[in-house]
């Protein structure tokens, strides 16, 4: 677990218990019209009322709304904060929210209605990733990241990380950035990981710039090396409770297909098309275990979840993934070695848009140890790709297979009412999950 949650105090602990006790659940007065029919909830979780406290039910939750939860828990609405991203608890019992659209840093204090919101500081360009060692916080911006010290929810004594990070102010992009937007680690040897997306689906260039985009930088001492590369846009950063760092990453778009045959029933071959089908499942988004000089492949190999490699039948695995070319980048093989990367630890479905990623140590039933990650879910895919919170267990030192543990947020006709971002333990063990759609903060727990 993040430091700053082993070091949250008793009182805070027992101050969000208490205080959460007494929220009050939505007025059942209101009649809306009928809500879209949610899908199906997945194997484990079961379907739920959503509480919402009357003083928060506006839209989306002037109507009732459903969540899938694991059966016996408690999902609802904790806060309401507008475009709301990352978190990171305080060692105060604070839970801070970044917010890149309005250039600011929430702090949001318990209390008996749920919340108590202020601004923790603003005037930033695009904060995004939010990071504590011991009192000290680190805010990532689209172009740089600073230390702040922290007490009492208020920050002082600013001062430059590593800054000059590419953003779409940077002259030779001209204002095409599609990944901006940083999140940062700090490990357990007081290194700095900052992340840098690409600047596009398939934008080779990314690996030989200064700095290096779509790659995670590590800072020490005032000097900042690439740590990891070809990682197209790892939003989800986190340190394991080995001390290893983890990434979960967005990855590319519209994949052409890498094999010499016909993806389905019929003659000839499709080895260079874009199939929508194909694209759909394709390719994995790698959840993965960082060191020194490791490669993830992108833009010219991909991690493949297909049991029966090209067949439009076949089975996904996420666990152990190889890599494949790809036929838009890399047909001949002579950009990267695909065959000698080393398979991706775990991976999400195409497309699921990893974000905030975090480690329990001691979680709630039937949680335990492990990650837990923001699916914001897609928007190229057909279907879309729902929305959800993540759990990947740790077991033997690494993750294991993904599983939901916060769904609900799509109907059956792709519409949705939110989209979590991040999901962090709070001091109470309760998990706190943002939304940027909804412009909420949720808290979920055994009831």
């Amino acid at each position: 677990m993040a430091r700053a949650i082993r070091s949250a105090s008793a009182a805070a602990v027992l101050l969000v218990g208490a205080l959460l006790a007494g929220c009050t659940p939505f007025s059942t007065s209101l009649s809306p019209a009928p809500a879209p029919v949610p899908t199906s909830a997945p194997p484990g979780l079961t379907e739920s009322r959503l509480v919402v406290p009357a003083s928060l039910a506006t839209a989306p939750f002037d109507r009732p709304r459903t969540v899938q939860a694991p059966a016996g828990w408690t999902v609802s609405v904790w806060a309401r904060l507008d475009g709301a991203r990352l978190a990171a608890w305080a060692p105060d019992g604070k839970l801070l929210v970044s917010r890149p659209e309005s250039g600011d840093v929430q702090v949001l204090t318990p209390s008996a209605s749920g919340a108590q919101v202020a601004t923790l500081v603003e005037g930033l360009t695009r904060p995004h990733g939010l990071a504590f060692d011991g009192d000290v916080l680190y805010v990532a911006e689209s172009d740089r990241v600073d230390a702040y010290d922290y007490r009492d929810g208020s920050v002082s004594g600013r001062r430059t990380v590593v800054d000059g990070l590419p953003d779409a102010s940077t002259p030779e992009l001209r204002g095409a950035y599609a990944h901006a937007l940083k999140s940062v680690a700090v490990g357990d040897d007081g290194a700095v990981y900052v992340s840098v997306g690409s600047t596009g689906n398939t934008s080779a260039e990314d690996r030989s710039s200064s700095p290096e985009r779509a790659s995670i930088l590590r800072v020490l001492d005032g000097t900042t090396t690439v740590f990891a590369r070809g990682v197209r846009n790892g939003t989800g950063l986190a340190v394991a409770p080995d001390g290893a760092v983890w990434t979960a990453v967005n990855n590319r778009d519209r994949i052409a297909y890498p094999y010499d045959r016909a993806y389905s029933d019929g003659g000839g071959s499709d080895l260079g098309s874009v199939l929508q089908p194909y694209v759909n499942d394709h390719p994995l988004e790698p959840v993965a275990r960082l060191t020194a000089g490791r490669d993830l492949g992108w833009p010219y190999c991909d991690p493949d979840p297909d049991v029966d490699p090209g067949a439009s039948d076949t089975a996904f695995d996420y666990s152990a993934r190889p890599f494949v070319r790809d036929q838009e980048t890399n047909a001949d093989g002579s950009k990267l070695d695909c065959a000698a990367l080393p398979a991706v630890e775990q991976g999400l479905p195409a497309h699921s848009a990893p974000l905030g990623m975090s480690f329990v140590t001691a979680g709630l039933p039937p949680l335990g140890a492990g990650a837990l990650v923001g699916v914001h879910g897609s928007w190229n895919r057909t279907p879309p790709r729902a929305p959800e919170v993540a759990f990947l267990p740790w077991r033997d030192g690494t993750l294991q297979s993904a599983r939901t543990v916060l769904g609900g947020f799509q109907a059956t006709d792709g519409s949705r009412w939110g989209r979590p971002v991040a999901a962090v333990q709070g001091p109470d063990d309760a998990i706190y999950v943002t939304d940027d759609e909804a412009g909420a903060v949720y808290r979920m727990a055994p009831s």
